[in-house]
């Protein structure tokens, strides 16, 4: 869909006024950006006089919320590890008990290396939720990006057509 005027953008946002645009909203506005007249969107960021200080502080936001989930994603990896490395403890002193048969000791050692099988599982769907999470917030931070590029281009758009020079055509290395 390309967004033509403000309302059809602050309709597809939820908001009634662009005093309301939150840190998740001001997110997807970057995304909706190229879908937006270059107008329209200049006009838009223009209305922000603390553009900088909220993209910063969105972006911090994301971080801290990205440091969290690390955080708690390592301390539950250590606990998952933990708990199979016990189980094969438990296995190992099973499987060291004498007068066990062929197929009792074969049980614990399929034991053991289902419980390595599992751990190895977890690690790799681990390692999948990383990127995931990875991507997340590099598309944040690229949006967060996205938007100061505008607000900085517009800036740069707008002092250009307020400049009785910007008309002037720049000359050709080769004079003409």
């Amino acid at each position: 869909m390309r967004y033509k005027d403000e309302d059809q953008i602050k309709q597809a946002l939820g908001i009634d006024s662009w005093r309301n645009l939150s840190k998740d909203k001001m997110i997807r506005f970057a995304a909706m950006m190229p879908d937006m007249d270059t107008e329209v969107a200049l006009q838009i960021v223009k209305q922000f006089p603390h553009f900088k200080e909220f993209a910063m502080s969105a972006v911090d936001a994301m971080e801290q919320a990205h440091q969290s989930t690390l955080k708690a994603n390592k301390h539950s990896q250590k606990r998952v590890h933990q708990a199979f490395q016990q189980i094969r403890e438990a296995l190992i002193v099973q499987l060291e008990q004498e007068g066990l048969s062929w197929e009792e000791k074969k049980y614990l050692i399929e034991k053991i290396m289902e419980t390595g099988n599992l751990q190895f599982q977890k690690d790799t769907e681990n390692k999948e939720f990383l990127d995931g999470l990875f991507k997340k917030v590099l598309f944040g931070a690229g949006a967060a990006l996205a938007l100061g590029v505008a607000f900085v281009g517009g800036r740069v758009m707008i002092e250009g057509n307020d400049n009785p020079e910007s008309d002037q055509t720049i000359p050709r290395a080769d004079g003409q």
